[in-house]
């Protein structure tokens, strides 16, 4: 889509959004909670809290409440003012999205959700911010929505008629050489780590960590996403099965629970809350306040294997397919790579994968037999793969990316944007995308074994018919290291990724809905069956095939047992214990079959 079209729809929705805000109506009063919440009050409603609570509270939080408008209001107000200008040069900026109280790295997913603000925010700047938010959200009986990066493709840090606890500006970054966590000291010897907080995102912990610092903390991927979100959702990044899931070197966690408690919860203090922050899902355990991770010693090299290869036909492609896998299982299935390739529909297989711990020579010697095969191969029309490997302590420093001549990363152009706030070239196709369809499954080692290699090979070809398949080997961990292993395997998230050699990703969109002419609703229906069918193609190797919370289908009906296997019981009985009223609710979170799907009425 042009980039003119798509600002011009973008500006439709601040008029649409705008006007909702504008026939939302306050009435004076407010009550105190009862014994257990059956409805949550919107401002239409008369317990909706005063003028004088919302002042109260104001107070509280030294001034840091702040009333939310939609990104795009400027614009509805006048469409050639600079604040408007400015909106708009920023809507492809993920930096900016995330420094909005309203702003959201999507512009929603058909028939699911839309950007929604909130009515108010605090602007949290201490834990005790946070726990003031927490308690007037439970004794007003308040929607409560907790947002740090704003990344979630849910949609779940976002609601309409809602209190937002914003964490944008809990941003520190502390190195700490020898970490015990507090009441482990009989338990955990002294390590390197790196305390967070929550609403820091990887590019300032990849900054402090590894370019400064010399050392490595997993994280994500994308730069621009929060900390703290995908560390409680498991997080997955391109060296996952060297160093495990973020969940996984998670030694400490500072929380604000549902009684307005500021808890430190590690393997010894709250136990059970530890262990559900560990990839138990994002914003239904209590709002985050700062972190502690483990950081690792920072392998020499990082590296990274891109470019495609084309069939000529589609028996070529199906043969080609299959020789990929058996070259993965062979040499790749380790902990030094990660990352995807794409199975797509031109009968092009896409690679994108990156190395930890190997030089050039190493990663050459890796790839040397499939590249020999398929440039000796008669039936490939093109065979157009690269290999390079460098420095891992400059593989997030912007400076030296520059002075190399590399625009593999993009930076925040705004005046006085810290240096290291820059994205992956990649990853800009994601800001303010509109998805259409999105579905995700975990494919088991198994299936590159013997005959079910062949299986999966014809169904990887099929699916690919109806639309692209990306095979990200860094979200399932067969083949990491006994250490990551052992380490995700003491972690809230399905325990079948430990079995998994990768994640299959569906995934389209576009346009906003609300865009005129630049909507094509039919396209989109569209779309969505085609994925639905790729999709299908591939859960007929495995029906109960498990999906990473984050990055999973919006309407599965099995999500309980797709995110988290058979450790669901035990993560709600933690919610029991912690949120029995369930104050913290996202979509398809832990609890949330009690819950209206809004959030506001209580049905179980």
């Amino acid at each position: 889509m042009k980039r003119r079209s798509w600002l011009r729809a973008l500006v439709s929705l601040a008029f649409v959004a705008t006007g909702l805000g504008s026939r939302v109506a306050r009435a004076a009063g407010g009550s105190g909670p009862p014994a257990a919440t059956r409805r949550r009050v919107r401002p239409s409603d008369p317990a909706w809290p005063s003028a004088a609570d919302w002042e109260s509270l104001k107070e509280r939080v030294g001034g840091n409440l702040v009333r939310v408008q939609p990104v795009l209001a400027p614009c509805a107000a006048d469409r050639a003012s600079q604040p408007c200008k400015e909106v708009l040069a920023n809507l492809r900026n993920p930096f900016f999205l995330g420094d909005q109280p309203a702003g959201t790295q999507l512009t929603g997913w058909l028939d699911a959700w839309s950007p929604a603000p909130s009515v108010y925010a605090v602007a949290a700047t201490t834990a005790a911010d946070v726990a003031a938010a927490v308690d007037f959200a439970r004794q007003k009986r308040l929607r409560l929505v907790v947002k740090g990066g704003g990344h979630s493709y849910q949609g779940t840090s976002n609601a309409a008629d809602s209190l937002l606890v914003w964490t944008r500006k809990m941003n520190s970054v502390t190195l700490l050489d020898d970490f015990v966590p507090q009441g482990c000291e009989r338990i955990a010897r002294p390590c390197p780590a790196v305390r967070i907080g929550a609403g820091a995102m990887w590019a300032d912990a990849y900054d402090a960590v590894t370019t400064r610092a010399g050392r490595y903390v997993q994280g994500g991927g994308c730069t621009s996403v929060g900390v703290a979100g995908l560390v409680q959702s498991g997080g997955f990044g391109s060296c996952s099965k060297g160093f495990g899931t973020a969940a996984a070197s998670l030694l400490e966690a500072e929380i604000v629970t549902a009684d307005g408690a500021i808890r430190t919860v590690n393997a010894a203090r709250d136990p059970e809350l530890f262990w559900a922050l560990k990839g138990g899902g994002g914003g239904s355990w209590g709002v985050v306040t700062q972190l502690t991770l483990r950081t690792h010693a920072l392998p020499v090299h990082f590296g990274s294997v891109g470019g495609s290869i084309q069939a000529k036909s589609d028996a070529a492609f199906r043969e080609l397919i299959d020789r990929f896998l058996a070259f993965y299982r062979e040499r790749l299935l380790n902990p030094h790579w990660g990352e995807s390739v794409k199975i797509r529909p031109e009968n092009v297989l896409e690679v994108s994968m990156v190395s930890q711990g190997l030089d050039e020579r190493e990663m050459d010697a890796a790839w040397q037999p499939f590249l020999d095969w398929a440039r000796a191969s008669g039936d490939l029309r093109t065979v157009d793969v690269s290999v390079g490997s460098g420095s891992s302590r400059q593989w997030w420093d912007v400076e030296a990316r520059r002075k190399r001549g590399s625009d593999a990363l993009f930076s925040d152009p705004r005046p006085g944007a810290p240096v290291h706030h820059a994205w992956w070239r990649g990853d800009g196709e994601q800001v303010s995308a509109y998805i259409h369809a999105y579905d995700s499954l975990w494919l088991q080692a198994g299936l590159l074994e013997g005959a079910a290699r062949g299986r999966l090979a014809e169904a990887l070809l099929a699916a690919s018919r109806h639309f692209a398949v990306e095979l990200h080997f860094n979200k399932g961990l067969a083949g990491a290291s006994p250490e990551s292993l052992g380490a995700t395997r003491d972690t809230a998230t399905n325990p079948a990724v430990l079995e998994a050699f990768a994640l299959a990703i569906i995934a389209t969109g576009g346009a906003p809905p609300l865009a005129g002419p630049a909507f094509d609703g039919a396209r989109a229906q569209r779309n969505r069956e085609s994925v639905g069918r790729s999709a299908a193609a591939l859960r007929a190797l495995d029906p109960d095939a498990g999906s990473y919370v984050s990055e999973s289908d919006y309407f599965n009906p099995r999500w309980r047992e797709a995110f988290w296997g058979g450790n669901y019981r035990r993560l709600r009985a933690a919610k029991e214990a912690y949120d029995p009223d369930g104050l913290f609710f996202v979509h398809h979170g832990v609890g949330s079959e009690d819950w209206s799907t809004d959030g506001f009425d209580r049905i179980a």
